[in-house]
């Protein structure tokens, strides 16, 4: 079975931990894509305010197998 796969960029943003971060840029992707096969975390980085960490993000490469679609 031969498959091919197309990766976007994503960044994700929590107040809660770089995971909910991830969480949430995936479950963003999720609504607009099909196929999601995997995610790589390429960047890390976050918000401070005030002295305090107030938001958390992360830049997403998502990857999802493209569907097979008749040619025009």
């Amino acid at each position: 079975m031969e498959r091919t796969y197309k990766k976007i960029e994503v960044v994700g943003v929590s107040e809660k931990s770089f995971a909910e971060a991830v969480k949430n840029a995936v479950a963003k992707a999720n609504k607009t894509l099909r196929n999601l096969d995997w995610f790589e975390v390429v960047e890390m980085r976050g918000l401070i305010q005030k002295g305090h960490v107030k938001e958390f993000q992360v830049t997403v490469k998502i990857g999802f197998r493209l569907e097979d679609q008749p040619v025009l």
